[in-house]
């Protein structure tokens, strides 16, 4: 008996270390994310648009994706579609109304893994106060410490196609489409630090 103290702590450290695995948490970075999204112009053409990520966390776990989730908020009078005039028209009260709704936003109900970087993230998305379910496909491009030891980033991407009308966006049918494609690129740095790191970074870098 007198070696059963030294039992459990051996016993323990022969446990894989991925049984101690959480999810951590990552907030976005603002400069480092981007929404683009296209809708088609009257057959023309298809038109792109910005948008910029507002705020938002990211929980992930590589060992346990169904333990991550993501709640984002988008900020939707940064609308930049390459023209003042058309910007103002896109903010307006007949598609995103962002003078009453200024922002929207994705919280994720639950997050699946469906391949060895793919996944999706199934949600609700509130867009000009109405709420709807929505799932996001994505991919891990990469998690690790930036090249000058900064921060621990994670690097996502997704693709998905919203259809307008079912956010109360029905105007303009016979010149704009109702579906929009959404394309997601996001970093997020670990452990809080919502702070872009560009300034830094280019601070730090060597003369060339």
């Amino acid at each position: 008996m007198r070696y059963a103290r030294y039992l459990l702590p051996a016993l323990l450290a022969t446990l894989p270390c991925a049984a101690f695995a959480e999810a951590q948490t990552y907030r976005f970075d603002p400069v480092h994310s981007q929404v683009v999204f296209n809708v088609d112009h009257n057959g023309y053409s298809r038109s792109f648009g910005r948008l910029r990520v507002k705020e938002g966390t990211i929980r992930f776990d590589p060992d346990n994706w169904a333990a991550s989730s993501v709640d984002a908020t988008i900020d939707l009078s940064s609308v930049d579609m390459g023209d003042a005039s058309w910007d103002k028209a896109v903010r307006g009260s007949s598609l995103l109304d962002a003078s009453r709704s200024p922002t929207a936003r994705f919280v994720s109900d639950s997050v699946e893994k469906s391949g060895d970087s793919e996944g999706i993230a199934h949600g609700k998305l509130t867009l000009r106060g109405v709420t709807v379910p929505l799932d996001i496909p994505f991919w891990v491009n990469r998690i690790g410490r930036t090249i000058y030891g900064l921060h621990t980033v994670a690097g996502f991407s997704g693709r998905v196609t919203l259809d307008r009308k079912a956010y109360g966006m029905t105007s303009n049918l016979n010149s704009i489409g109702t579906d929009v494609t959404v394309w997601l690129e996001i970093e997020a740095i670990r452990g809080g630090e919502t702070r872009s790191t560009s300034d830094k970074e280019t601070s730090d870098a060597p003369a060339q």
